[in-house]
């Protein structure tokens, strides 16, 4: 059975390049699973509240597109084979995330961040680099990552107005995807970065939730 491991590197540069597209494009990443919003009753929303909810939905979008391309770099500088595909399932399994909240979001009748191209290339390369010094480290910063994701969608739990049971839904399963994602990168090997790298990535994730939530 073939295996990426054996691609060169012009194929996994002409792989990495797809999947960017795929990522940025509008509607070009299909799902596995289908959206959990798709058992859940529609509800009516205000004007506000629907710009609020699709804002919030934005930012999670954003979120999804950022795990993309951190997961792509690690994926491309990884040393060790198994490390590699597990950055490469994840991945996959983001797919999930960015189409389900794209999904919601023209749903509102909003639209998805202008901003993602920036952030995908900022996290890209983060996640090379992070590959680049170690799979430890690069682990590492996934849980890390992670993490603070799931902050993030705990918060935006709390604010989603109560009658809007499919953002409701997305939501809660990317929570418990993303913490497992967590827990399998620190079994496998991933370094606990300390409290201050974790303060620096949160001050970084906030200008990244207050600037898409808008634009």
């Amino acid at each position: 059975m073939a295996s990426e491991r054996h691609y060169s590197t012009a194929d996994r540069l002409l792989l990495q390049a797809d999947a960017a597209l795929r990522t940025l494009l509008p509607f070009s990443g299909k799902p596995y699973r289908p959206s959990p919003a798709v058992t859940e009753p529609d509800s009516e929303l205000g004007t506000n509240e629907a710009r609020h909810v699709a804002g919030l939905m934005r930012v999670n979008h954003t979120g999804e597109v950022c795990a993309q391309a951190l997961y792509q770099g690690q994926a491309l500088t990884a040393k060790l084979p198994h490390v590699r595909d597990a950055m490469e399932q994840a991945a996959n399994e983001e797919v999930d995330h960015l189409a389900w909240c794209e999904q919601r979001i023209r749903e509102l009748g909003s639209h998805t961040s202008v901003l993602n191209p920036l952030f995908y290339g900022l996290s890209f390369g983060l996640g090379a680099a992070a590959g680049m010094i170690s799979d430890r480290v690069s682990l590492g910063f996934v849980a890390a990552t992670e993490d603070q994701v799931c902050k993030h969608l705990d918060e935006h739990l709390s604010k989603l107005p109560a009658t809007d049971r499919k953002s409701r839904a997305i939501l809660e399963q990317m929570r418990t995807d993303e913490q497992q994602h967590s827990t399998t990168a620190i079994e496998a090997g991933g370094i606990r970065f300390p409290a201050p790298v974790k303060f620096g990535m949160s001050l970084l994730s906030k200008v990244m939730t207050k600037t898409t939530y808008r634009i």
